[in-house]
């Protein structure tokens, strides 16, 4: 017999791919609306090498703005990682690679590793923090 619970472990697990799935779309969409509401009122997408740090939808969705206004082509590949799932939170890795050309001509490769935190809302899943 299947254990409920364990179900449950499953379906959060799914959401939570598509949720990450969510993300990778909104952003090479240039989605900005989509991106920001991924996340948790005081969510954060942190990434430390390049000195960047927003939290909440309206910093997120500046922050895809910004990118769009450099960058004439990007690419992310992202490939799920660990989901750990406690309750109403979880945690995971990603594994990304983007491709960048901007306009001015130049290109940049980035290889990186997501680390989330994730909160159950009413809405769903949603990222508290991408760092």
């Amino acid at each position: 017999m299947i254990d409920v619970r364990e179900l449950g472990e499953v379906v959060d697990r799914i959401e939570i791919e598509a949720l990450r799935g969510e993300f990778t779309d909104a952003a090479m969409m240039s989605d900005h609306e989509r991106l920001g509401s991924l996340f948790t009122p005081d969510g954060a997408i942190r990434i430390p090498e390049a000195g960047i740090e927003v939290v909440g939808p309206a910093q997120i969705r500046a922050l895809g703005q910004r990118r769009e206004s450099t960058v004439a082509c990007f690419v992310q590949n992202t490939h799920g990682g660990v989901i750990e799932v406690d309750g109403d939170t979880a945690s995971g890795r990603a594994y990304i690679y983007e491709l960048f050309k901007f306009n001015d001509g130049s290109a940049h490769t980035n290889y990186a590793v997501y680390h989330d935190r994730y909160v159950r809302t009413p809405d769903g899943w949603r990222f508290a923090e991408r760092v």
